[in-house]
């Protein structure tokens, strides 16, 4: 009795742990000791120990910038602040004709995207890239973040210098805040924050002072108030448009960035919430940060918080300075400058004549920035910033400390994988009552067809069809669940390797433990309702192998579905797809083509199709030792001869198993290659041509 209270006390603690607080890598191997049948915990052991000899070991990652360590001078400050994250390393970041051409597929030039674009961003200022759509402000702002997606048909030139030298001499820390806001859903916003910050603080910091780190950040963004709300998505309602906003700024301002790059913030969001994230971004400039947004057509209020501007016409630079202290343009009283702004670079296509005058006027107002700008002399590079003031305080603490990408080595992040994975399909209320609902009316559908079988002859082919049907259709609920999620969090994933934040192998090895839990569930749910209704081989040993058997099959359909979503760009083509190939291996199931009729080219297919393996270990578990009601000599008499029929003769429940364990193996190992070839590549900057080199 004793024992016994000890095991609950266990399991209690480890179900608060899954609940509250981050899951140790531990507790989870413990959590699968817990119960369970023998075939379960060989899998277990099995999957765990050849996922650690593959991925234990840390895997790659993608560095955010070509930066070298910074020297030691940098980080000679006192260091002696508190570690309120105000304190950041000044940084001016200059750029000096950008040129972002398109070719064809014969190399020819066809459009340029960016031409001979220059201007800098100073710490303390917020700098706004506008101009009307089509202007090339989101592809300035990803060239200077160094996130432009790399093709073949790009070619991009010019000079990029941070603090006065090189890039890839003078690397900083930066942030990159997307228009598109991707997060679990099902994890809050304090949550969300703890484990950016764990994966991206030091290892050294300990858990309160994360934790306190994070509470200040949640109040200095103004994310207090739903701080213990779910982030929510499309089909649960979470936090507001402009909060999500802030957490992604919240997210990448943990390892304190010295520069912010923001790609049209205000999109999706109404005009208070717009002002509210704009603010956001003014305070963090006045905090000492260099911040670099891009927006359309903001309203004056907006506008007004900007203190320099970036004017783009069809890729060219049509003003760039100060946005208030001097004068640009002579704007009407009463009218909002970025309106008035945007309708005089644009072009007017309501006509011929409207188009050619509108973009001689654009072209005459290039050609006079130029000119004005040709004969100003080059600022010198700054190598000691007069903003001494902004003090390195939790900025040294981080470079230092952690390093500078991420201060997190990829080795230690299973717990912070692991709790997230878990608690994001464990809150799953709406997928994971679905899942529910349909294993429970799939079994019971079953059961009603193939009621209290009996031993007659007819009764073998009745056994043989829902065998069959009970594998296609726990593959097939485990690949849909799997496509239909997995882009979305690839996306994540691939932003967080672009951070350096962790390696590929230990994310896909925390994923297969961390949902072990849940997605057992459902194939048990099933199993526990149908095996009873259709009175197959009544004994618990034969109950137990069908349960496992079709636990295992649903992990190697889920393996699957991973392959297909990290094969493919789209949610979309992942659902297309995936069926699809589920279909060849429901023909060559075992049931439909007997393997030995199988023509010699695609006797592989048998070998790789989970739905025939599975199919071979229910058969073997079902018909073993059975005896059949027969009135001829041809009758079928034994569940052996039955086996034998369908050329599974001589095989064991165990070798099923197995095969199952390396075909899962096998899409794990493949949709590790796919992810590290499909992983993002940037487009690199080339020098300009050698003639604007001799005119500066």
């Amino acid at each position: 009795m004793e024992k016994d209270c000890h095991i609950l006390d266990k399991v209690y603690s480890t179900f608060k742990l899954f609940k509250r607080r981050p899951i140790y890598f531990p507790k989870l191997v413990r959590m699968l000791r817990l119960g369970g049948n023998g075939v379960a915990q060989a899998l277990a052991a099995l999957a765990a120990a050849l996922l650690l000899r593959l991925f234990a070991g840390p895997g790659p990652s993608l560095p955010s910038e070509e930066e070298d360590p910074p020297a030691a001078d940098e980080v000679s400050g006192s260091g002696d602040g508190d570690s309120d994250g105000g304190g950041v390393l000044p940084v001016t970041i200059r750029w000096r004709n950008i040129t972002c051409s398109l070719s064809d597929k014969r190399g020819r030039t066809v459009r340029f995207l960016l031409t001979d674009v220059s201007g800098e961003a100073k710490p303390g200022r917020l700098l706004a890239i506008m101009g009307p759509s089509g202007s090339g402000k989101t592809t300035l702002l990803n060239v200077l973040a160094g996130q432009l997606a790399a093709s073949p048909r790009l070619r991009l030139t010019g000079r990029f210098e941070v603090n006065g030298r090189p890039r890839s001499h003078g690397g900083c820390k930066i942030a990159y805040v997307r228009q598109e806001d991707l997060f679990f859903s099902q994890l809050t916003v304090r949550e969300t924050l703890s484990l950016a910050a764990e994966l991206q603080l030091p290892n050294e910091l300990l858990v309160e002072e994360r934790d306190e780190y994070v509470n200040k950040l949640l109040f200095r963004i103004g994310l207090i108030n739903c701080a213990d709300s779910i982030v929510g998505d499309a089909k649960v309602r979470g936090i507001s448009g402009g909060e999500k906003k802030r957490l992604s700024l919240a997210c990448e301002l943990i390892a304190s960035p010295s520069v912010i790059f923001a790609d049209e913030p205000t999109t999706g969001l109404d005009a208070f919430q717009a002002e509210k994230v704009m603010e956001t971004l003014r305070q963090l400039a006045q905090d000492g940060h260099t911040v670099i947004c891009s927006i359309h057509q903001p309203r004056s209020s907006v506008y007004s918080k900007f203190d320099d501007i970036v004017l783009l016409s069809e890729g060219a630079v049509v003003y760039a300075g100060p946005a208030k202290e001097e004068a640009l343009y002579v704007c009407p009283d009463h009218v909002n400058p970025a309106e008035f702004l945007a309708d005089l670079i644009s072009v007017d296509y309501s006509s011929a004549e409207s188009v050619h005058s509108s973009q001689k006027k654009i072209d005459d107002l290039v050609e006079a920035f130029s000119q004005s700008t040709s004969n100003i002399a080059r600022v010198v590079p700054i190598t000691e910033l007069e903003g001494s003031k902004f003090s390195m305080k939790f900025g040294r603490k981080l470079i230092v400390r952690g390093g500078v990408v991420g201060g997190k080595s990829s080795g230690c992040s299973l717990n912070e994988h692991g709790c997230r994975i878990l608690c994001q399909a464990s809150r799953d209320g709406p997928t994971n009552k679905v899942r529910t609902r349909m294993s429970v009316a799939s079994a019971i559908i079953f059961g009603s067809v193939f009621w209290r079988m009996g031993r007659s002859q007819t009764s073998i082919q009745d056994r043989m069809g829902l065998l069959q049907v009970a594998a296609i259709n726990t593959a097939m609920a485990a690949l849909t669940k799997t496509v239909g999620v997995f882009p979305k969090e690839r996306a994540i994933v691939d932003r967080e390797r672009t951070k350096g934040s962790y390696g590929l192998g230990q994310y896909l090895l925390s994923k297969l433990l961390a949902e072990i839990p849940v997605g057992a569930a459902f194939p048990l749910i099933f199993g526990s309702i149908l095996y009873p209704m259709a009175r197959l081989h009544p004994t618990l040993s034969r109950f137990g192998n069908f349960c496992g058997i079709v636990t295992v099959e649903s992990f190697a359909a889920s393996a699957m579905g991973l392959t297909v979503g990290a094969m493919v760009p789209t949610t979309e083509a992942a659902m297309a797809l995936g069926p699809s190939l589920m279909t060849v291996f429901i023909v060559f199931g075992g049931y439909y083509v007997n393997s030995e009729n199988t023509p010699v080219i695609f006797r592989w297919i048998p070998r790789a199709s989970l739905i025939r393996w599975a199919f071979q270990g229910l058969c073997i578990n079902e018909f073993s030792g059975l005896k059949f009601d027969h009135e001829h000599s041809f009758d079928i008499q034994t569940g052996e001869q039955a086996l034998e029929r369908l050329s599974f003769g001589g095989s064991r429940i165990r070798d099923t198993v197995v095969a199952q364990g390396r075909i899962l193996m096998f899409w794990y190992w493949t949709t590790y290659l796919l992810l590290q070839r499909n992983k993002p590549k940037y487009q690199q900057l080339e020098p300009p041509p050698p003639q604007l080199q001799s005119l500066e």
